[in-house]
């Protein structure tokens, strides 16, 4: 990618990016996701003259997992208020077999650590090597690769990732006769 002359193009050219891995970093909560774009790219505008010659992107991306680290932190501080009613979710239809993978593995990821979701994220979905990952997340090489071993651990038992059972793995049910070729 050509490096932006000014803010604007790099806010245009990033921040569908920015936005991805925020989801990918809340384990899909897309408003908090928002929000972490928009206080990423309002601190990258603050250091702008120093950011704009080096890698805007990556500058970008450390400020939103360091800010997901403490956000996680403040939580567990701050007492949890229960409220009597539950907010009303609406549904929506499953139509798009995409949505529902997406859908799957942003589950699997909520189940990870924030430390997992965040080494998994840039891993995988940045396609960032060990050494850059342990940079970003200001940990040793060994924590990273400790970190990622444990997070594939979980997401290869993880029955939100399990494939669906073919017509041909079905069991048959208890009391019916088992199908054979020559019947």
């Amino acid at each position: 990618m050509p490096e932006p002359e000014s803010f604007d193009d790099f806010v245009r050219a990033c921040s569908h990016r920015l936005y991805r891995v925020g989801c990918l970093l809340t384990g899909g909560d897309r408003n908090r996701a928002e929000d972490l774009v928009a206080e990423a790219l309002a601190r990258v505008y603050l250091a702008w003259p120093r950011v704009r010659a080096g890698d805007g992107f990556g500058y970008a991306r450390r400020v939103m997992v360091n800010l997901q680290t403490d956000w996680w932190r403040g939580l567990r501080r701050r007492p949890e208020t229960l409220t009597g009613d539950l907010p009303d979710v609406p549904g929506r239809p499953d139509h798009d077999v995409e949505f529902a993978r997406r859908d799957s593995v942003v589950r699997a990821l909520r189940q990870l650590t924030r430390r997992e979701r965040a080494v998994v994220v840039l891993r995988y979905f940045l396609d960032l090597t060990e050494q850059d990952t342990a940079a970003e997340l200001g940990v040793s090489l060994g924590t990273v690769k400790s970190t990622n071993a444990r997070a594939l651990a979980k997401l290869r038992v993880c029955p939100d990732l399990a494939d669906p059972p073919s017509s041909d793995d079905r069991v048959p049910r208890a009391g019916a006769p088992a199908r054979t070729r020559e019947s």
